[in-house]
């Protein structure tokens, strides 16, 4: 079994090749980048160096929200594109528990967050029970209260990881109640590996879809379609 992965759902740009054996390659860029310029020549780049003819791939992993808007789009509409034009299935890896995989083994609470604007991070709580990922709180929109409240109530040391850790840091350290650690630079962000690893599990287990069925994971409207929203409210109250 080969598995693409791909994870463009925040700063991060993220490209990996891996089997059920090994991470047989992973391109990672957390620099200011156009996605929708830097995924592809990352994709060719890897599938070069491990001389691999993308057309021996079995299925294609996309961290597919939440995330940011664009780079969500970028990355299923890469993902998608791919699939349809080789006839491969998509696996749609939740971006919030692919970031929490990074943690494998740990026997602490986990609980990744990533910057959501408006006052909001996406997050959820984690731990590992042996080697399976198991999910305490699922993915959602709050804010950074509102989880730290439920892991309060829990009880249990907390490692959190993610692009919020800088913006939320002073928060997290006034309202806290638990023991807790923050994850070291090389795990704690997105990493198109740890989509791929859990990725793998997915595919074992029969969760994939078809290409042409594949769409991102939003969970809150773009500022866009709020805006829209907006617009629509006033016109009908006649603002």
């Amino acid at each position: 079994m080969i598995i693409l992965a791909l994870d463009s759902s925040g700063l991060v740009a993220s490209v990996a090749i891996a089997n059920e054996e090994a991470l047989l390659a992973e391109y990672t860029i957390n620099y200011k980048k156009t996605h929708s310029q830097t995924l592809l020549p990352m994709l060719d780049e890897i599938a070069r160096m491990v001389d691999l003819d993308l057309s021996n791939i079995d299925a294609i992993a996309v961290s597919a929200g939440p995330g940011s808007f664009t780079g969500l789009r970028i990355g299923s509409a890469t993902a998608k594109g791919l699939g349809l034009a080789m006839n491969k299935p998509i696996i749609s890896v939740p971006t919030v528990d692919s970031l929490a995989y990074n943690l494998y083994g740990t026997d602490k609470l986990v609980c990744p967050i990533m910057d959501a604007r408006r006052d909001q991070v996406y997050t959820g709580l984690y731990e590992f029970i042996g080697d399976k990922l198991s999910i305490i709180s699922s993915q959602k929109a709050v804010s950074i209260d509102e989880i730290i409240d439920e892991i309060n109530k829990i009880g249990r040391e907390t490692v959190f990881l993610g692009d919020a850790v800088p913006i939320q840091r002073d928060r997290i350290k006034e309202t806290i109640k638990v023991a807790y650690t923050f994850a070291p630079i090389h795990m704690n962000r997105q990493r198109a590996g740890s989509t791929a690893a859990l990725a793998i599990e997915y595919y074992k287990m029969g969760q994939v879809e078809p290409a042409a069925e594949h769409k991102p994971i939003y969970l809150r409207m773009s500022q866009a379609e709020r805006e829209r929203a907006e617009r629509l409210r006033r016109e009908e109250k006649g603002d």
